[in-house]
C-alpha cells in the first residue's frame, strides 16, 4: 500500500527533476523545512564528493537527475534551489512580520512602488507564491554577472537571493503552507534599471593615504564631485538606480572618516532633487538606506575578515 510520505516524496522528486531540466541547480532541504538537509562541516566525512575537502549545499546542488534521483530516495525532502550557480536573481518579495499592522505595505505593493517610480512596470516573469503569502520573481543573469543577496536596501521588505543564496521550489510545503508556481514558466533576463540597482559600487581606486586615515583630499574630493554631478545629470528613469549607486560610493568614504555624512546627504538632496520626478521624501529616503548599508558594510566593524 503506498504511504502518503512515498506520495509526497514522488511529488517533490518531480519537482527537483523539473527545476533541474530549466537548468537550476538543486539540493534537499529538511521535510517540511526551509533549512538544507546536507551534513555541516562539523560532520563532514570527507568522502564521496566530499573527498576533497568539505563541500557545502552551494557547491553540491545539481543538475544531474541521477544525483537527484538518489538523494530523494530515501525521505520527501523540499527542493531547495542555489540561485547563484543556477545564474538566477530571486526578488523575494516578503509580508510584513507584524500581522497586527494591517496598512503596512507588503513587498508586493513596495516592489510595484519601485517599478513605478523607475518608470517601469512590474516585470512578467516566472513567480512562485510562498509559505507566507509572498512572492518570489525568478529572474535569470548573464554568466558574466556575479550578484550578491541583498536584505532590504532596494525597499522595505524586498530582497533578493543571487551568489550565497537559495529558494524554497515550487511544489515544496513547511507547516506554513505551501510553495506554488503562479507565473509563467520561464524566467525573464533580470531588467537593466533593477541590474544597475543590484549592481554593488566600484570601489574606489586606491590612492596614497594621507596621515591621519582614509584617502587624498584630492581624490575624495574628485569623487564626491563626481558621483553628484552623476545625480544631477541623470536622465528621467535612471535617476534612482544613479542616486543609489552615488550614495553607496560615498558611503565608503562616509566610513573610513573622509567625508561628514551631512554634506554628502545634504549634495545628494539637491542633486536628486535639481529635476525631481518624485517627491523629496522618496529621495531622502534612498539616501538614507544607501548611506546606512554602505557604512555598515565599509566600517572596521562591518568589514568580512
Amino acid at each position: 500500500m503506498t504511504q502518503p510520505t512515498d506520495i509526497r516524496r514522488v511529488g517533490l522528486l518531480s519537482a527537483a527533476l523539473d527545476a533541474a531540466a530549466r537548468g537550476w541547480h538543486v539540493f534537499p532541504l529538511r521535510p517540511g523545512s526551509k533549512r538544507p538537509a546536507l551534513h555541516g562541516e562539523a560532520s563532514c566525512p570527507r568522502t564521496g564528493v566530499c573527498a576533497s575537502g568539505h563541500r557545502k549545499w552551494e557547491q553540491r546542488a545539481s543538475t544531474d537527475p541521477d544525483r537527484i534521483r538518489a538523494a530523494w530516495s530515501t525521505d520527501a525532502f523540499n527542493v531547495g534551489i542555489a540561485t547563484g550557480p543556477s545564474q538566477l536573481v530571486v526578488v523575494d518579495l516578503d509580508m510584513p512580520k507584524d500581522k497586527g499592522s494591517s496598512d503596512a505595505p507588503c513587498g508586493a505593493t513596495t516592489f510595484e512602488a519601485l517599478c513605478e517610480r523607475a518608470g517601469h512596470t512590474v516585470p512578467d516573469t516566472h513567480r512562485v507564491r510562498t509559505a507566507s503569502g509572498g512572492e518570489h520573481l525568478y529572474f535569470t543573469t548573464p554568466p558574466s554577472v556575479r550578484l550578491a543577496n541583498t536584505a532590504g536596501s532596494i525597499a522595505p521588505l524586498v530582497d533578493t537571493r543571487a551568489w550565497g543564496g537559495y529558494v524554497v521550489a515550487a511544489g515544496s510545503a513547511t507547516p506554513a503552507g505551501p510553495y506554488e508556481a503562479v507565473g509563467g514558466p520561464v524566467a525573464t533576463p533580470l531588467p537593466s534599471w533593477l541590474l544597475s540597482i543590484l549592481k554593488p559600487a566600484p570601489r574606489p581606486a586606491q590612492a596614497p593615504p594621507r596621515a591621519g586615515s582614509g584617502q587624498s583630499s584630492r581624490y575624495v574630493d574628485a569623487a564626491f564631485t563626481s558621483e553628484v554631478k552623476n545625480v544631477a545629470t541623470a536622465a528621467d528613469g535612471t535617476r534612482n538606480a544613479t542616486l543609489l549607486r552615488a550614495a553607496r560610493a560615498l558611503g565608503r568614504f562616509i566610513a573610513s572618516g573622509d567625508l561628514p555624512r551631512v554634506r554628502v546627504e545634504q549634495a545628494l538632496r539637491g542633486a536628486a532633487g535639481a529635476n525631481a520626478t518624485q517627491s523629496q521624501s522618496y529621495y531622502d529616503d534612498v539616501i538614507r538606506r544607501a548611506l546606512d548599508w554602505s557604512e555598515t558594510h565599509n566600517s572596521p566593524r562591518g568589514r568580512a575578515t
